[in-house]
């Protein structure tokens, strides 16, 4: 009696079929199996073959009226458990917490709840000398630089609703107090790809924040360096910008996001910046 063996694959045909599913969803149109066939320089017998199994499969569909193809179902169920799965919190922690080993100060995550931004992660300062801020807390979204952020790159339905209801209390003496001033603030965020907060939402402290994108190029969350004025000159705020953005790319392509959103920091600097001061 022969020993059970494991199902073996053809690397080939599997790599051709995936060949032929990445042709139709490049199209973003359904195409006929001889258009398929001269796009992926197969012979027409073999594509055939192809797509009645991929279409048996529910991989792709075949519209009745022209009798060509399409991406099916299978492939949209994958896909949304692919999206599912890319966790915002989860992706982004082993680099925040590169970050805050890299510059020693505090790093947060936050999200967009309404009129605030919420504290869904915080990682400790290294130094001696720390800040007060805690995971759940609210804070404003006018005068702190993750705020700036999420209101930066909101869609205009979302700022049309958020901007009219934001109440621009100011929290210290350099705190955004008109809307005017708002708006000129958050052209720049989007002109830089980060934003600071220079002691407008506590005196004494200072931070820089960037954006993290989705799949759906919708900033999912803000993360941010934070720190006691003292330490985060400046200068160092404009050093660390390399590294923000750095970070704001890399966290945004593995949540599925494809286009850079600022041209990135060349590698040697990296912890360079990090550790200037």
């Amino acid at each position: 009696m022969k020993d059970h063996q494991p199902p073996r694959y053809n690397i080939t045909a599997l790599h051709r079929g995936l060949k032929l599913l990445a042709l139709v969803g490049e199209a973003q149109r359904a195409l006929a199996a001889g258009e398929i066939a001269r796009l992926s320089n197969l012979h027409a017998s073999t594509v055939h073959r192809f797509l009645v199994n991929l279409e048996a499969a529910g991989f792709l569909t075949r519209e009745d009226s022209t009798g060509k193809y399409q991406l099916g179902p299978a492939c949209v169920s994958l896909g949304r458990a692919a999206l599912d799965r890319l966790d915002v919190h989860r992706i982004s922690l082993p680099y925040l917490r590169e970050l805050n080993r890299l510059t020693r100060e505090t790093v947060h995550l936050t999200v967009r709840q309404d009129l605030t931004a919420v504290y869904v992660e915080k990682l400790e300062s290294l130094e001696p000398l720390r800040i007060f801020s805690q995971v759940g807390a609210a804070v404003p979204l006018h005068c702190t630089g993750v705020g700036k952020v999420l209101l930066a790159y909101a869609t205009e339905e979302e700022l049309s609703s958020v901007l009219p209801r934001l109440t621009l209390t100011r929290c210290t003496s350099n705190s955004i107090s008109s809307l005017q001033e708002l708006e000129a603030e958050l052209s720049r965020v989007r002109r830089q790809g980060y934003a600071t907060d220079l002691e407008e939402y506590d005196n004494h402290i200072r931070c820089i924040a960037a954006p993290l994108w989705d799949h759906a190029g919708h900033v999912k969350a803000a993360f941010s360096i934070t720190g006691p004025a003292t330490r985060m000159t400046r200068a160092r705020l404009r050093q660390l910008s390399p590294l923000v953005i750095r970070v704001s790319q890399d966290v945004s392509k593995q949540l599925g996001y494809g286009v850079s959103v600022a041209q990135p920091a060349p590698r040697r600097q990296v912890a360079a910046v990090a550790n200037a001061s």
